[in-house]
């Protein structure tokens, strides 16, 4: 099978959300922030995944987007987790930098899907 850099780095981002969420629960007590981040973290290689099976460029695109989405809102949720003291400065510039990566990858995809369409 084809190796799929995006899919490949998604699958191990939804990894690191696990974990980072099983963390936020049973070391920290942390319920609310952990859930919004599990669930936004997660749909990021859902959405990607997804794409590859749309019926259409357009459902393709529309994947990605909402995938790109998912990645803005799981940076936001990254940010106020440090900011709030709930994890390290180590941990979420690691996870941060993993996060824009994929989002790169993602504009960088939608993009040229968007420009083969014409």
């Amino acid at each position: 099978m084809k190796e799929n850099i995006l899919i490949d780095k998604s699958i191990e981002f939804g990894v690191r959300i696990v974990k980072l969420h099983r963390y936020l629960i049973e070391t920290k007590r942390e319920y609310v922030i952990s859930n919004q981040i599990i669930r936004s973290g997660t749909s990021i290689g859902a959405n990607i995944n997804e794409a590859q099976y749309g019926n259409s460029k357009a459902d393709f695109i529309a994947k990605l987007h909402i995938a790109l989405k998912e990645s803005a809102e799981t940076e936001y949720w990254l940010h106020i987790l440090h900011r709030s003291e709930y994890i390290n400065e180590h941990m979420a510039s690691s996870m941060l930098k993993d996060c824009v990566e994929i989002k790169r990858i993602l504009i960088a995809t939608i993009n040229t899907a968007k420009s083969s369409e014409s």
